[in-house]
């Protein structure tokens, strides 16, 4: 089960294995209960010491210099699994870095820096299953998916490793995460739980190509103020069908459907992400049909003149084009915002993850 310390058997015995950033603090409470005679209390400690304050030499609490059979327990038992920082590139505040984990795989990760505050980017695959034709990462395939402790051990590189102050949370990184739902769901039990990171749901958001059965899920899991973000990047079936192959298994209908079912929050908006391409999703006629879809939807729509990436052979949509194509949305009543890449230049813009093994990162 995600999020219960695992036995590892060694001559006649088993050794019990804690691993931090797999654990929310009642998770870990209670494994301290079973295993230790112990609870709340020294749990708190240790998500107070490694989660919050990053403190890998968290046996030096006083706490813990209280309980000496205890933290020699623990100091053979505990699992701090934090990942390889092998490559980090920036550009203009952006940060783009990738994590090597035990089978030297790497995750791409990027920090975003936003007006008063820094976005993290995050993967929850290596590699990606969707195959989205604009995407490295769908260039690539996919290797495997990352675990509950892989996705947060991200979070602690760039908030303890790389000491940047990170607000908001975004899978929007390598990988569907809907594919791999229960690893994703209990990496946000453990980066929200307030003893922890403490990263409040409003501030996380989840984007799914469109997989039916993990936005149905999601929505069961009556976590209403997490953000559900949807890369829609076509007006119609035809061409999100080329665009994104998932299509052909989810039409536009059915999404569509999936969408009005779920459980938003009152005043609750969902994140449409449309890539723009020149010629081939950007005209007038693009933006009526994308209008007549979104139109029964509390969307917020997200522009983004596509990034280059490599065999894909279209361009993106030019300036000026995407104020005419925002102008049109608007005049019909859409929240649109146009994005403008960040990182672009060291392929962390938005469909370049997965590029970082090609490229000549300093």
């Amino acid at each position: 089960m995600v999020g219960m310390s695992t036995f590892l058997r060694y001559g006649v015995g088993y050794r019990v294995v804690l691993d931090i950033f797999t654990l929310t603090f009642h998770e870990l409470s209670e494994q301290l209960g079973s295993v230790y005679g112990k609870g709340p209390f020294h749990a708190k400690v240790l998500m107070r010491e490694i989660l919050k304050s990053g403190n890998v030499n968290w046996h030096n609490a006083p706490e813990f210099r209280q309980s000496q059979k205890l933290t020699r327990q623990l100091t053979m038992d505990l699992e701090i699994p934090i990942p390889e920082v092998s490559r980090c590139v920036s550009e203009n505040s952006t940060i783009k870095f990738l994590c090597r984990f035990k089978d030297s795989l790497e995750s791409e990760s990027v920090i975003i820096p936003m007006q008063r505050h820094n976005t993290l980017c995050i993967s929850s695959q290596i590699g990606c299953k969707m195959g989205c034709r604009f995407c490295e990462t769908g260039n690539m395939g996919f290797k495997r998916h990352l675990s509950a402790s892989e996705i947060v051990g991200q979070v602690f590189a760039a908030r303890f490793i790389l000491k940047k102050e990170i607000r908001n949370l975004v899978f929007m990184g390598m990988g569907e995460p809907f594919d791999n739902f229960e690893q994703v769901r209990q990496a946000i039990e453990v980066l929200s739980d307030q003893r922890g990171f403490d990263f409040a749901h409003r501030r996380i958001t989840v984007s799914t190509a469109g997989l039916i059965e993990g936005i149905t899920r999601l929505g069961k899991l009556n976590w209403p103020r997490i953000n559900l973000a949807l890369s829609l990047n076509a007006p119609n079936d035809e061409i999100r069908s080329y665009l994104m192959p998932v299509n052909k298994r989810y039409p536009m209908a059915e999404l569509k459907k999936a969408l009005i079912s779920y459980p938003l929050r009152k005043k609750g908006l969902f994140l449409i992400e449309y890539v723009l391409i020149n010629g081939l999703n950007d005209s007038e006629t693009h933006a009526r049909e994308l209008a007549e879809f979104l139109a029964p939807l509390p969307v917020r729509l997200n522009l983004i003149p596509l990034n280059k990436t490599h065999g894909f052979p279209h361009d993106h949509t030019h300036d000026k084009d995407v104020h005419r194509f925002a102008a049109f949305l608007e005049d019909k009543g859409i929240y649109v915002i146009k994005r403008w890449s960040k990182g672009s230049s060291l392929s962390a813009g938005c469909g370049q993850l997965g590029s970082g093994a090609s490229l000549n990162l300093p």
